[in-house]
């Protein structure tokens, strides 16, 4: 008698499925390369600037890495788990399937934070590496992978409200997070950019720069980016319920 493979189960498909449609074949490799690159070339650029090592890298964390790989990074996953999918209008047949809502949520943002958080965990921890400041490895990395999951579930979120969800990342992270948030605590204390600089500010060494009145740090910034997360997912499964499969957003 042969015995039969059990099934697996709906929430471990909906993950599988959806790191496949984000970063399947060639793109997982470009991704990785990209982001590879961007931190071994900012933590070269390290060493252009006139200030002791720590603090070097803790400039170029502030110019560069929390600035553009993080948050360009986790949008590449982010918009590719959930928003691309419901503009090529293929999402819908994920939707007709017989798993809830929520499953469906927070199965594709478990996919891309984990894509994203590996990925720039390791872009971060290299460029620390590369600029001569080792030390802050580990709570760049760290800082690198907190941020980008809530970015994930950020751009979750708004792929599910807009169909444009590519151009309203780019305009939440230019405009309202950057310069916005460059002026008012009150953004940036809900930014993951400002609270992962916050997070390595506090956690790492010679970064005490990257901290900002008004703006939690250390693990206080990482409780916020998790509640962030839960939030976004909670609003994304509450607007996915109105999602109709012939139309779209009702």
């Amino acid at each position: 008698m042969t015995a039969t493979r059990p099934l697996r189960s709906p929430f471990a498909a909906i993950v599988t499925y959806a790191a496949r449609i984000t970063v399947g074949g060639r793109r997982w490799i470009v991704l990785v390369a990209a982001l590879l690159v961007a931190g071994f070339g900012f933590g070269l650029l390290a060493h252009a600037v006139d200030e002791p090592t720590d603090e070097a890298f803790a400039a170029i964390a502030t110019g560069t890495l929390f600035a553009l790989v993080v948050p360009l990074g986790s949008l590449v996953v982010g918009d590719g788990v959930l928003g691309a999918e419901i503009r090529s209008g293929t999402f819908q047949l994920t939707w007709l399937a017989p798993v809830p809502v929520r499953a469906i949520v927070l199965g594709r943002w478990l996919a891309g934070a984990l894509l994203a958080a590996a990925t720039l965990a390791v872009s971060l921890a290299l460029s620390a590496v590369v600029a001569g400041s080792a030390v802050n490895a580990g709570p760049a990395a760290a800082a690198g992978a907190a941020a980008g999951a809530t970015y994930v579930a950020v751009f979750v979120l708004v792929g599910a409200v807009t169909s444009r969800a590519a151009l309203w990342s780019l305009v939440l992270i230019y405009l309202v997070e950057q310069l916005l948030g460059a002026v008012l605590s009150g953004v940036a204390q809900f930014s993951p950019q400002w609270l992962g600089r916050a997070m390595l500010g506090d956690l790492g060494t010679g970064t005490e720069d990257l901290l900002r009145d008004g703006v939690p740090s250390g693990f206080a910034a990482l409780f916020r980016l998790a509640l962030m997360t839960v939030v976004c997912l909670a609003l994304a499964t509450w607007r996915l319920r109105h999602y109709t499969p012939s139309g779209g957003r009702d």
